[in-house]
């Protein structure tokens, strides 16, 4: 096994690993989940452009004549690219003392100030950042709104 493998394998073993987490990890920690609500995808051609080179890089090691190991190991990876690109929904999790947004824990009494945009974008700010929510449904801001002033 070539060093460029090992490093092929220590990449689909992490992205393995945070795929477990955000599908199903995620959703116990830090207690039960109140509300779980669908996220509009986003950078869908970042995963595009990546599941490209990726393409390149097996069909160059097959025309080379490269190690099969190696393009097994292109292919998960191009597997796993599809699925956090089109496959994976994103999601925001509401628990009691806070809520899972792009993996991270957020308490929410880090929360300063709420806005909604007009385009239906839910803006949070919090102490040095601001947080973009956007549902796929806008039906879920009311369920949102609902939650933070029973949980307040």
């Amino acid at each position: 096994m070539t060093l460029t493998d090992v490093v092929l394998l220590v990449f689909i073993v992490l992205l393995l690993a945070w795929a477990i987490y955000d599908e199903f990890i995620m959703d116990k920690l830090k207690g039960k989940t109140l509300l779980k609500v669908p996220l509009l995808r986003r950078n869908r051609i970042d995963g595009t452009i990546f599941f490209g080179l990726v393409t390149i890089l097996i069909y160059n090691n097959v025309t080379a004549g490269g190690a099969p190991v190696t393009t097994w190991l292109l292919s998960a990876l191009a597997l796993i690219a599809i699925y956090i690109a089109w496959i994976r929904q994103p999601k925001l999790l509401f628990k009691t003392d806070g809520f899972f947004f792009a993996n991270v824990w957020v308490l929410y009494s880090r929360i300063k100030e709420m806005n909604l945009s007009e385009d239906g974008v839910l803006v949070m700010q919090l102490e040095q950042r601001r947080l973009l929510i956007r549902v796929k449904n806008i039906d879920d801001l009311e369920k949102i709104y609902k939650l933070m002033v029973t949980t307040q």
